[in-house]
């Protein structure tokens, strides 16, 4: 069984060389050591999403997975966000240029209002200052949890949470990387930009 270590990597190359080790394996099973924390979480979303199976064995430093099984048809292999559903990129904590208190009222008036829709994204996408509305002290916690609950799949970028220093302050979803944010905005899915 062939091992990668992905520990002491930066987003998003965890995923980016679990992904080319699995292509590359030949349907063999991967043994990956990571990080624990985000390099974790976002190896283990990207498996699951392709369906592969994952057992996780701790490490005296961090984690080990091994993936195994085959993936799902390539049709599906690539996961949510890679085509079918709306996928909405939130870049800022306000909407629209102007002002700053107006801004913040309408992108909280926009996220409450997705909750009164019948069709909802299958996915949102926090970067940049979009993050500080998935993180404590955001006034959208409630809507964005309530969203999670209707099968919304909220991601706060990584890197932009390091930035802001808000990484252990995220409230809402789950952290993710560059890999599942460009595979998103690329995937062929309908996106739009906030």
């Amino acid at each position: 069984m062939k091992t990668i270590d992905c520990r002491n990597m930066a987003c998003p190359l965890p995923v980016v060389t679990v992904k080319r080790a699995l292509e590359s394996s030949g349907g063999e099973p991967v043994r990956v050591l990571l990080d624990d924390g985000p390099p974790r979480e976002n190896v283990r979303r990207f498996a699951l999403g392709r369906g592969y199976a994952v057992e996780e064995s701790p490490l005296a430093e961090g984690v080990a997975f091994v993936l195994g099984g085959s993936a799902a048809g390539e049709g599906e292999a690539a996961g949510r966000g890679a085509g079918g559903g709306t996928v909405v990129l939130v870049t800022s904590d306000r909407l629209g240029e102007g002002s700053e208190e107006l801004g913040r009222l309408l992108m909280k008036n926009f996220i409450v209002t997705l909750l009164d829709l019948v069709a909802v994204p299958d996915r949102m996408l926090f970067v940049n200052s979009g993050v500080l509305l998935t993180t404590d002290g955001s006034e959208v916690l409630e809507a964005l949890d309530k969203l999670g609950n209707r099968g919304v799949e909220v991601l706060s970028c990584g890197v932009c949470l390091d930035f802001y220093n808000r990484k252990d302050k995220l409230k809402a979803g789950a952290v993710t990387n560059m890999f599942t944010i460009a595979e998103s905005l690329l995937g062929g899915q309908p996106v739009l930009k906030l």
